[in-house]
């Protein structure tokens, strides 16, 4: 596969990205672009804040892979910055195609150009095949996340 085209969301982009995150197993019971409106205030408030990033991948410029990599300052590991990848979602016309791997990395590289000391994301229990595929990227399962609903 040819190297992918990364770059910052746009507005008009939350649609395709909407629908990404709605055709996935966890998703389709939580997300849905027919009432885009609270995707374009998150949109707003993301594109806002300089540790964010939400990124697109494109083919003719339309959006086919997508991913959110928020930079976390802290104080532990000697004041370490930290890549939290979030929301990984490919086109259905795309899995398998290596866009994925290629659009996590460009999350890696990017996490250390922007000085980071770890790259971290999480990954829902029920995702075995997500699992593998970021073994096979390198990230290790060191951890146990837990979630409290508000």
């Amino acid at each position: 596969m040819p190297p992918i085209t990364v770059r910052r969301a746009r507005a008009d982009d939350v649609e395709a990205i909407v629908q990404m995150l709605a055709d996935d197993q966890l998703g389709a019971t939580r997300d849905s672009p027919a009432d885009l409106e609270p995707y374009l205030q998150a949109f707003k408030t993301i594109a806002a804040d300089p540790n964010q990033l939400l990124v697109v991948a494109t083919s003719n410029d339309r959006p086919v892979a997508t991913l959110q990599l928020t930079i976390i300052p802290g104080l532990a590991r000697r004041g370490a910055l930290r890549g939290q990848i979030e929301a990984v979602r490919v086109h259905r016309d795309h899995r398998g195609s290596g866009m994925g791997a290629q659009l996590v990395q460009w999350a890696i590289d990017e996490s250390r150009r922007r000085g980071c000391n770890l790259v971290q994301l999480t990954s829902d229990t029920t995702r075995t095949a997500a699992h593998r595929f970021y073994e096979r990227l390198g990230f290790v399962a060191s951890h146990t996340g837990f979630k409290l609903h508000l």
